[in-house]
């Protein structure tokens, strides 16, 4: 969600913050500002909309200054509106905030009382004017904020900069990820280590509770009571490397157009190259004795664990769970001793998911993560992690990242089904074999762009779309739905394509168009029989499928995309591709915002 930006620097520090808060873009955001002290006092400039519109005012007012913080908002409480745009602040004090105070409104009512004027609705407004009454009380800058921070309730991520005092950023993290960047005679803060990625390679991460004073010589780490702390240092395997599109109109199609990459990546770090085998990292648990794999995630990421889910189940005859991270946590399931707990996640900063991993911790699980980010913080606090080598996803949609998911999944299912012994060394080897092939098939559904783009046309008239699916192609349909809601704002809903009978066939007419994710295998003649239910009531059918489906579903198909044939083990992962795809061109058409569709966010470290 919002991104966070700090520099105690050398040069002028504007145009540094501006440049991250660019890289930060990917997280989603309403409204843009930045601070700075300027001859020892606090000058803000702030935007509604995109960067564009903030870098305008700086180019109409230029801001001096070589400390700095900058922020991208999405709104939370309050409008997405210029007033409440960060940084917040007063005379003495400017803060920019990731996260929701959850006191803020006991706070606010107690410094108005004391006198302390708001001109916001937000609640990040609450921490400057507490500090702000604090430094009028005397208190120095850092008594002021520790005092502060002692106060706050919730998730959160801070950076403060200081009237008079050019040479002190204090950051703090609770819940909500803020690292710190170590310089050349220069220091920064920021939300993630891609915004620091071009001005530094070496990174400290902040534990929850943790408050941080940097300057230009260096940072001191306190914890939550105020004691010093050491933070490890490290060096962040990102590079400050321009991220851009390319010759792509979107990062999204270019991100769409990497998946043959992504996938291959994926697989090549867990499948040995001379026995063409999986071989994970090794691992703090024994596959063998876990009793029950709970998955939890949200979005996108809990359809990729769904998958899972499926091949857990038929593959290592495990039995598995899975429920949204949201749903999870306050279900509070119990879980058996020795369970394995896993995550999915890209950013590996879900606030909903990392809330399930504490329970999971609480409840006696081993914790494996499956992230994006292996400096994340699901990362840092699991037992250990599986990375998904999508390299940077700015499209707030996720594409490439849900197929590197399924990717890692894929693998963890067979080394897992080999530890139990449910699966024979030939079963193994062909099953390998059909993950090795995805990357080049992929690659081929990519050629089918001009008759997805030319499909796009059809669905893009629709007021409401059906997804349907069966088995581990179930969740696949999912994904299309979701991605069409996400980027195009067209309703849509994915089922179980059994279940149509039980309620979605009521919404079936000529004007709805019905897509199904129909590989040949086992389960194809149950979906045939559905999609036959729906072309009798006038559904527009339009299937997804290999030629030996395509040919058998003709005569009800108003559209066939005929993609190759793989095992069904791995058709989730090519019928993602599609699906994706055919929901960016239908958004295209309709003019919306591909990258960053209104109301959302990439990176969701709140409730």
């Amino acid at each position: 969600m919002c991104g966070i930006i700090g520099v105690i620097g050398v040069r002028p520090a504007s145009p540094l913050l501006i440049d991250a808060l660019r890289r930060l873009e990917y997280r989603g955001y309403d409204s843009a500002g930045v601070a700075t002290l300027v001859d020892g006092e606090i000058v803000r400039r702030r935007a509604q909309g995109k960067l564009g519109n903030l870098a305008t005012a700086l180019d109409a007012a230029p801001l001096p200054g070589t400390t700095g913080i900058g922020h991208t908002r999405w709104a939370t409480h309050g409008a997405p509106t210029e007033s409440n745009a960060h940084p917040h602040g007063t005379a003495r004090v400017a803060v920019v905030h990731n996260g929701i105070i959850e006191n803020h409104a006991a706070l606010r009512a107690e410094l108005e009382a004391a006198g302390q004027c708001f001109t916001t609705e937000t609640d990040t407004e609450t921490v400057a004017q507490l500090v702000d009454l604090l430094l009028a009380r005397g208190l120095p800058p850092l008594e002021a904020a520790g005092t502060a921070l002692r106060r706050l309730q919730g998730a959160y991520a801070l950076a403060m900069i200081f009237a008079g005092h050019p040479d002190l950023i204090v950051g703090a993290q609770n819940g909500a990820p803020l690292a710190v960047g170590f310089g050349e005679g220069e220091m920064f803060v920021g939300s993630d280590a891609l915004a620091l990625a071009p001005l530094t390679r070496r990174i400290a991460y902040l534990r929850d509770g943790d408050w941080v004073a940097i300057d230009h010589a260096g940072a001191r780490f306190f914890d939550a009571t105020g004691a010093q702390v050491a933070r490890e240092v490290k060096l962040t395997q990102l590079t400050g490397a321009a991220i851009g599109k390319g010759n792509f109109r979107h990062f999204m199609e270019k991100e769409l157009h990497e998946h043959p990459a992504v996938i291959g990546d994926s697989l090549h770090q867990m499948v040995s190259p001379a026995s063409r085998a999986v071989q994970l990292p090794e691992l703090p648990f024994d596959l063998a004795a876990i009793p029950r794999v709970t998955i939890s995630a949200c979005g996108s990421a809990f359809y990729a664990g769904m998958v899972g889910r499926w091949w857990f189940e038929t593959l290592a005859r495990l039995p598995a769970d899975g429920d949204v991270a949201s749903e999870f946590r306050y279900r509070a399931p119990p879980l058996p001793p020795g369970g394995l707990g896993l995550l999915v996640s890209q950013s590996g900063e879900t606030a909903d998911t990392m809330a399930a991993l504490r329970y999971m911790r609480e409840q006696g699980q081993h914790v494996l993560s499956v992230v994006n980010v292996p400096e994340s913080s699901m990362a840092r606090e699991s037992d250990a992690v599986l990375q998904t080598v999508a390299g940077p996803e700015i499209g707030v949609a996720s594409t490439k990242a849900f197929t590197a998911q399924l990717s890692v999944l894929a693998c963890l299912a067979l080394a897992t089904a080999r530890a139990r012994g449910t699966i024979d060394a030939a079963t193994e080897a062909a099953l390998t074999a059909a993950l090795l092939e995805v990357p080049g098939r992929a690659a081929e559904v990519l050629d089918h762009d001009a008759t997805i783009q030319r499909l796009a046309a059809r669905i893009a008239e629709a007021r409401d779309v059906l997804y349907l699916g069966r088995g581990n192609c179930f969740p696949v349909a999912l994904e299309g739905a979701l991605k069409l809601k996400e980027i195009s704002y067209i309703h849509a809903e994915g089922y179980a394509a059994g279940e149509m009978k039980h309620g979605p066939i009521a919404l079936i007419d000529r004007s709805v168009p019905v897509i199904a994710i129909a590989p040949s295998g086992p389960l194809f003649e149950k979906t045939a029989s559905n999609l036959q239910e729906a072309a009798a009531r006038g559904g527009q059918v339009i299937v997804l499928s290999d030629a030996d489906g395509a040919a058998r579903l003709a005569s009800i198909a108003a559209e066939t995309i005929v993609l190759p044939a793989v095992d069904p083990f791995v058709a989730p992962i090519l019928y993602a591709i599609p699906v994706q795809l055919l929901a960016y061109h239908v958004a295209v058409l309709k003019g919306t915002d591909v990258d960053q569709p209104r109301n959302l966010a990439k990176s969701v470290t709140v409730e």
